[in-house]
């Protein structure tokens, strides 16, 4: 004897009904937690949050030789986003003094990225050798013609909130 094909889907599907609600658990009702939104930087550096979560610069300080290097990157900290920037700059607070840091931009030629359309820049300071912690203000940058600035952080926490 041959089912018809429409009351075997129909039997299939009462039957899965059926069986999620005999799964129900009593008490009282759960409420689930909102999500938390994270952010992985690539490199392992420091985030910073540009706008609301439009796009991110990543810092990654190598302690030997005391250079900074800093990544645009996309809101999800997934994808390099190029800048028409020669440069940033930041304005940071060590031991109670300021100091300044220029980053020039990095030409890739393996990428096609120039100075004025690249995703990273870096600078070299001998005081990033020996300061764990800083507070400090990125002045102004420009990510695909929106203008961000005075954005400030706290290295190594950063900024996001999220992140």
């Amino acid at each position: 004897m041959r089912v018809p094909r429409t009351t075997l889907l129909l039997a299939t599907a009462i039957a899965v009904l059926l069986s999620a609600g005999c799964s129900k658990v009593e008490g009282p009702p759960t409420i689930a937690a909102p999500h938390k939104h994270h952010h992985h930087p690539p490199h392992g550096g420091t985030p910073i949050e540009l706008g609301e979560e439009e796009y991110h610069v990543e810092l990654v300080i190598d302690p030997a030789s005391g250079r900074l290097q800093a990544y645009v990157l996309d809101g999800e900290m997934e994808n390099f986003v190029r800048s028409s920037l020669p440069r940033l700059e930041i304005s940071a607070t060590v031991a109670g003094k300021p100091v300044d840091l220029v980053l020039a931009a990095v030409p890739n030629p393996e990428t096609g990225e120039t100075v004025g359309d690249t995703s990273l820049f870096e600078c070299q300071a001998d005081w990033l050798k020996t300061a764990p912690e800083f507070d400090a203000v990125l002045r102004e940058v420009t990510v695909r013609g929106t203008t961000y600035s005075n954005v400030r952080f706290s290295y190594p926490k950063g900024n996001d909130a999220d992140g």
